[in-house]
C-alpha cells in the first residue's frame, strides 16, 4: 500500500447538496482556495440528496402543519415556519443566481413548480387548519396562501383527491393553496454544481474514497491543520489530506467522523437512526391526474418529519406520484451503510444522553418498529385517506433514505432528542460537520452561509466577499421576516428566473 500527501485549503467529505453548496459558494468567494471533496460511494449525490431518499419538496413551511406545531392550550406556534420561509428564500436566490450566470442550467432540470396544499378532515383539524392559516397570513412571507372549505374549490386544487370523495356536510374539509410551491430534485441540482466545479482549476473529486482517520496537526507556522487519512476502496491506495478547513458534510455518515475528529465542541452528541420508504405509482394515467403536493397531519406518536402527503415529483425529468413516507427503526446512519453504526457510535461522553432518549422516547422507538411490520394493505389503508380510489396493483413499495436525528446532553431527562440540522464546529474554524435532518436539503444555503460565517469569520466581513454575498444573495444580511418590502423584491425575481411564478 502506496501513501501519498496532497495539501489542500478546504477538503468537503461527502458528495451531496450540502458539501457542493459550500464548494460552490467558496469557489466564487475566492478564486485562489483549494477544494478537495470526496465521496466514498461512486458517485456523488447516492446518498441523502438522491432524489428517491429525500422528499423532494422545496420546504418553505407552506404546507408542513409539523413546522406550526399547536400546544395544548390550542395556541399555534409560527416561528418555525416563519423561519423555514425565510431560509428557502436564500436557497432560491442563488439558485437564481447560477441560473442567471450559467452555473446552473435550464431551472426545470431541477427545479418546477408544484402547488403547495395542506389537507385535513374533520372537525378538529379544520379548525386548527383555519386559524393556521389566519395566523400565517398576517405574515408577509404567507400572504399568498390560499384557504377554502368549499368542495368545488378543493376540487379543483386536487382533483385526483377529490374524485371520490362526496359533497357531504357529514365529512367536513378544508385545504390551504400556495400556487407558487415548488418540488426540488436535489440530486439533480447536486450533480449539476459539482459539473460546474469540476470546470474550476484547484476543484478536485474523488469518488470511492473513505475517510478513516482525521488528525488535527499544528504546522511550523502553527497554524491547526488536519491531516485526513483517506483510502481508495477500489485500489486500496491510501493518502494523507492536509487541509486547512474541514467540513463533513456526509449527511448520517456525518456524526461518525465527527466522532473520529473528537474535537471538544462534539462531546455529548449522539444519534438515532430512522428508515423510511414510499409508495411508489406504477399506472402512468394515475400520475398524469395529480401535479401537487399535499401534506396531512401525522400520526399520534409520529416522527415530526413522517408527515404524509401525496406527493408529485420529477424525477431524473420524468414525472413520478409518491406517497408516504412510511418512517421505521433502523440501526444503520446511511443507505448503504452497517447494522453496526448506532452501536459503533456510543462513546463514554454521549452513553448517559443515549441512555435518556432512549428511556424518555421508549414509545417512537415502539411506533417505528410497529412501521416497519405495516403489511402492503396497512400502508395502502393510509393512502386511501388521501386517495379512496387507490388499487392495491396500482402502487409498489421502495425504500427511500436513511436519517439520523440528533441527540443532545440535557439535565433534566439525560439527553433529548431533536428533529432538525446543527451545525457543530471547532471554536478555531478548522472543522465544520451537518447534523440532523428535515428541512436538510431545502435550507442548504442558509445552512452553508453559516459555517462560512463561523469557520471563514476573518474573511467573511471584508468588503470583498461581503459585495460577493450580496452578489450571490441579494437580501444576505439582512432579515426577510422583518422587512416586507426586500422579501417582495427578491421573490419576484426568484420566482420569475427559475420559472416558479
Amino acid at each position: 500500500m502506496t501513501t501519498t500527501t496532497k495539501n489542500v485549503d478546504v477538503l468537503l467529505v461527502g458528495g451531496g447538496i450540502m458539501s457542493a453548496t459550500l464548494g460552490l459558494l467558496l469557489r466564487q468567494l475566492d478564486a485562489n482556495l483549494t477544494i478537495m471533496m470526496v465521496e466514498q460511494l461512486p458517485d456523488i449525490a447516492m446518498e441523502s440528496s438522491s432524489a428517491m431518499n429525500n422528499a423532494g419538496t422545496g420546504h418553505a413551511g407552506y404546507c408542513e402543519l409539523n413546522y406550526t406545531p399547536q400546544a395544548a392550550d390550542g395556541s399555534i406556534n409560527t416561528q418555525r415556519a416563519l423561519e423555514i420561509n425565510a431560509a428557502f428564500e436564500l436557497s432560491l436566490q442563488y439558485w437564481s443566481h447560477l441560473v442567471e450566470t450559467g452555473a446552473l442550467p435550464t431551472p426545470n432540470t431541477f427545479i418546477n413548480k408544484t402547488p403547495h396544499l395542506s389537507f385535513v378532515w374533520g372537525e378538529k383539524n379544520v379548525e386548527f387548519l383555519k386559524k393556521r392559516h389566519l395566523l400565517l397570513t398576517q405574515h408577509h412571507l404567507f400572504k399568498d396562501m390560499q384557504y377554502s372549505e368549499d368542495f368545488a374549490q378543493l376540487q379543483a386544487w386536487m382533483p385526483l383527491v377529490m374524485a371520490k370523495r362526496r359533497n357531504s356536510s357529514q365529512e367536513k374539509l378544508a385545504a390551504t393553496y400556495v400556487a407558487h410551491g415548488s418540488d426540488v430534485d436535489f440530486g439533480a441540482l447536486t450533480q449539476h454544481m459539482v459539473v460546474h466545479l469540476k470546470t474550476q482549476e484547484n476543484f478536485t473529486f474523488l469518488n470511492n474514497t473513505q475517510v478513516t482517520k482525521l488528525n488535527k496537526v499544528k504546522n511550523r507556522a502553527k497554524d491547526n491543520t488536519w491531516h485526513v487519512h483517506l483510502l481508495d476502496k477500489i485500489t486500496k491506495h491510501a493518502k494523507t489530506v492536509s487541509a486547512k478547513f474541514v467540513f463533513l458534510g456526509a449527511g448520517g455518515g456525518a456524526l461518525p467522523l465527527l466522532q473520529k475528529a473528537n474535537i471538544d465542541e462534539s462531546q455529548g452528541y449522539g444519534g438515532f437512526p430512522v428508515s423510511g420508504q414510499w409508495l411508489i405509482c406504477n399506472n402512468l394515467d394515475i400520475v398524469k391526474q395529480h401535479n401537487t403536493k399535499v401534506y396531512g397531519k401525522a400520526a399520534v406518536g409520529a416522527p415530526p418529519m413522517s408527515v404524509p402527503h401525496l406527493d408529485t415529483r420529477m424525477i431524473n425529468g420524468k414525472p413520478a406520484l409518491l406517497f408516504g413516507p412510511f418512517a421505521g427503526f433502523t440501526t444503520k446512519f446511511l443507505k448503504q451503510g452497517s447494522m453496526f453504526d448506532l452501536a459503533k457510535s456510543l462513546k463514554i461522553n454521549n452513553l448517559k444522553a443515549m441512555l435518556g432518549v432512549g428511556r424518555h422516547h421508549l414509545d417512537l422507538t415502539k411506533y417505528l418498529i410497529k412501521e416497519t411490520s405495516q403489511t402492503h394493505e396497512q400502508r395502502m389503508h393510509a393512502l386511501r385517506e388521501f386517495l379512496p380510489q387507490a388499487d392495491n396493483a396500482d402502487w409498489t413499495l421502495q425504500n427511500a433514505g436513511q436519517r439520523v436525528q440528533i441527540i443532545k446532553n440535557c439535565e433534566k431527562k439525560w439527553g433529548k432528542l431533536e428533529f432538525g440540522t446543527e451545525i457543530v464546529a471547532a471554536q478555531d474554524g478548522t472543522l465544520a460537520a451537518l447534523l440532523g435532518a428535515s428541512p436538510g436539503a431545502s435550507t442548504s444555503v442558509q445552512a452553508m452561509l453559516t459555517v462560512i460565517e463561523r469557520c471563514f469569520s476573518n474573511q467573511v466581513n471584508t468588503p470583498d466577499w461581503q459585495k460577493k454575498l450580496k452578489e450571490l444573495v441579494p437580501s444576505y444580511g439582512q432579515s426577510l421576516i422583518e422587512n416586507a418590502a426586500l422579501l417582495a423584491k427578491v421573490r419576484q425575481r426568484s420566482l420569475a428566473t427559475l420559472k416558479l411564478n
